[in-house]
């Protein structure tokens, strides 16, 4: 199976940047900030646990060549 380490890495830095910002604007736009408050603890665990596998591999990739 090949894996692309590439798109994991791309996936996991949206999660942890582009998910914040994304309720952040539907918070000021709504007025709710609960949006934002609910979200960080499901953001940070997926967003972290992809980061760190991800390196992890890319760690493990660059060990082998």
């Amino acid at each position: 199976m090949k894996e692309n380490v590439k798109a994991g890495l791309f996936a996991s830095l949206f999660v942890l940047i582009g998910f914040p910002i994304i309720f952040t604007v539907s918070s000021i736009v709504t007025g709710d900030w609960r949006y934002l408050i609910y979200s960080i603890g499901p953001i940070l665990t997926a967003g972290l646990t992809g980061l760190l596998f991800t390196l992890h591999l890319m760690k493990k990739k660059s060990e082998i060549r």
